[in-house]
């Protein structure tokens, strides 16, 4: 039967501990030594797992210490946009986050450097949380580092106290590094098990404080104080009456409820999943929040097993530890695979895996955008020539314009801009990082076949971007254009989108049909997206010319859903037309909850663009015109969204 919960809780439950930022060597099968670029993630055990769960549906919070620096507030940001409640996330004054250095060097081998000497999160103190706190949680998560120093353990046993008194289940995860019990030397910090009787004897203390324990084969075994498996679980018995789960890697996990058995076996079952390993690390923190997922809900161990197996085996397939965790979408797929046999053994190479963990997992929500595209480059130069000016002008405007937005997209849910770097990078700049919608172009203006602007090498072009900004790519492009064109456009855009997924962006394709007026040809445009999708090419966000009427609308956001349910959706974007124009186009969407909003541009910018071009207005005015024209477009999509 499953364990009781305390009920009307309003946290599922609250880790403690270990919050840092990992940095993964990005070659893989060298040395450490050898790596030459870092991927930065959010890491620790307690933080993975906080992840990990709150993918999975749970509500968890963390009680945890960050520095006063960037890393502190990437760790804070990373964990809030996950779902996890951080009012208890403190900001520790004199010390720095900590940081933990990796690599992959084969399916056995992984260098680890923690660098934790007096790092913010072991300086959490029992004034950093409360009783009332703990006892909002039907669980409180505890991890074997924070035990392995005087202070830090006291504080973890005030918390465990509030959660005895709240009946709030301790869980206890062994987490057993021995680098940072002082028992190697820093430079191993990959060494999973050193034998030490003071450990041991120490860990013995909490475990009978605690509802639920689990670890590795090697954490039982310094918990238990033995090397013998079953010897050592049978000494927690001894100690505590708590529920032990051993995990056993490939070969899934066993759970002892009560008196532990003469054979291993002979505890429940939670048979493994058999997958390619690619990185064992941060597989347990994801067995751990599938654990709980099946725990807190009221799942059986049985289930509660699978559902964690399942977690393990999605994490040792990918690069990471908390953004490798799964989405409750793709674990549902995953295990409905596995019920008919049809599990890929090399999971980081299957694609439909691949893509839902990309499109569920760690994205922002944007339920609705509304756009400002100034991203133009030749109409802009046609303007400045004709006036006598040059490039210094353009992006002179540019800024003007995201200073407009700037303003006027203040309070505006999902305000956001297209905008290029060649006569817009300054402003970029000044935009990125304040909360923005923000796509980028990638594709050199009015060039059939596409071709990129900065070169054939697009993944070395956006590894320097911003992992905010979405690449967006222009193509002219109908479904009878010659056969050998469409497949030309179609492997370029394939290509982008891969560069796209190996760099991290989400990707925006916006189709242009180039025989056609605005609005004239819905079957075109339609036609054009099943193409793509029949290309399997998935791009994140679409941008559309307006179709002819809803009924054009309704078809193809069916085609959107049934191509890719996870599809960020279609931006309705607008080709200089009038207001009119634009009232007509949005009405016509209004109704198809595929279309999030719109990227409009000329309609909005022209007209004070090119007064100031002609000297018949200031920055100042421009600016005003701007931000009205912004104002009084996303007022005109707002009243049809509504109607709709």
């Amino acid at each position: 039967m499953p364990d009781a919960m305390p009920a009307g809780r309003a946290l599922d439950f609250i880790a403690m501990g270990r919050a840092a930022v990992d940095l993964y060597g990005e070659q893989i099968g060298g040395r450490l030594e050898d790596m030459t670029s870092f991927a930065k993630y959010l890491g620790g055990c307690p933080a993975n797992i906080s992840v990990g769960a709150a993918r999975l549906g749970l509500r968890p919070a963390m009680i945890t210490r960050v520095g006063d620096e960037h890393m502190g507030r990437f760790v804070r940001e990373t964990l809030a946009a996950e779902g996890v409640d951080v009012s208890h996330v403190k900001t520790d004054p004199k010390r720095l986050t900590a940081l933990v250095i990796l690599g992959i060097r084969d399916r056995e081998t992984f260098p680890l450097i923690f660098y934790r000497t007096d790092c913010a999160d072991m300086a959490i103190a029992p004034d950093d949380f409360d009783a009332a706190f703990i006892a909002r949680a039907k669980a409180l998560v505890v991890t074997g580092t924070h035990f392995s120093r005087p202070d830090i353990d006291a504080t973890c046993r005030t918390a465990i106290r509030h959660a005895r008194a709240a009946d709030t289940k301790v869980v206890f995860d062994i987490d057993y590094r021995p680098v940072l019990w002082g028992l190697t030397s820093p430079g191993l910090g990959e060494n999973r098990f050193v034998a030490s009787d003071t450990v041991s004897a120490h860990l013995q203390t909490i475990v009978p404080l605690c509802d639920l324990v689990v670890g590795t084969e090697e954490e039982i075994h310094i918990a238990g104080g033995s090397e013998d498996t079953l010897a050592a679980l049978r000494r927690l018995r001894e100690i505590s009456r708590a529920t032990l789960v051993l995990k056993r890697g490939a070969q899934g996990c066993i759970v002892f409820t009560g008196p532990i058995p003469n054979r291993l076996e002979d505890g429940i079952v939670g048979p493994g999943f058999p997958v390619e390993v690619f990185n064992v690390l941060g597989a347990g923190d994801g067995f751990m929040a599938g654990l709980l997922r099946g725990w807190l809900t009221g799942a059986d161990w049985t289930e509660s097993c699978r559902i964690a197996n399942a977690c393990g085996a999605l994490v040792v397939a990918r690069h990471g530890c908390a953004p490798a965790m799964p989405s409750w979408a793709e674990l549902a797929d995953f295990l409905a695979r596995a019920a008919k046999g049809e599990t890929p053994a090399a999971l980081h190479e299957d694609a439909r895996i691949a893509h839902l963990h990309r499109t569920t997992t760690g994205r922002k929500p944007w339920p609705e955008v509304c756009a400002l595209a100034f991203d133009h480059r030749w109409q802009f130069e046609e303007l400045a020539q004709k006036h006598g000016k040059g490039a210094a002008d353009i992006r002179h405007v540019k800024k003007l314009i995201a200073a407009a937005i700037r303003r006027a997209g203040e309070g505006v849910r999902g305000a956001g801009v297209i905008l290029d770097d060649r006569f817009g990078r300054d402003a970029l700049h000044a935009l990125s990082g304040r909360g923005l919608w923000i796509a980028r172009p990638v594709e050199q203006p009015r060039t059939t076949p596409l071709v990129y602007e900065h070169g054939p090498d697009i993944t070395t072009t956006l590894r320097a971007w911003p992992a905010e900004h979405i690449v967006k790519v222009l193509i002219y492009y109908q479904p009878d254009d010659p056969p050998e064109l469409r497949a030309t456009q179609e492997q370029r855009v394939a290509g982008l989108l891969r560069a796209c997924v190996a760099t991290g962006h989400e990707f925006l394709l916006e189709i242009i049909p180039p025989r056609s007026e605005p609005g004239a040809d819905g079957a075109s445009v339609i036609g054009a997206v099943e193409r793509f999708y029949a290309a399997g090419i998935r791009p994140d966000w679409w941008k559309l010319p307006p179709l002819p009427d809803a009924a054009a609308w309704r078809k193809l956001g069916d085609i959107v859903r049934a191509n890719d349910a996870q599809c960020r959706g279609i931006l309705v974007l607008g080709q200089d037309v009038s207001e009119a124009q634009l009232m007509d186009a949005f009405d016509a969407a209004a109704d198809e909850q595929a279309v999030r909003g719109f990227a409009i541009g000329r309609s909005i910018f022209w007209g004070p663009a090119a007064a100031w071009f002609a000297g018949e207005i200031g920055d100042a005015a421009a600016i005003d015109a701007v931000a009205e024209n912004y104002a009084r477009v996303v007022a005109i999509w707002r009243a049809r969204r509504r109607r709709g």
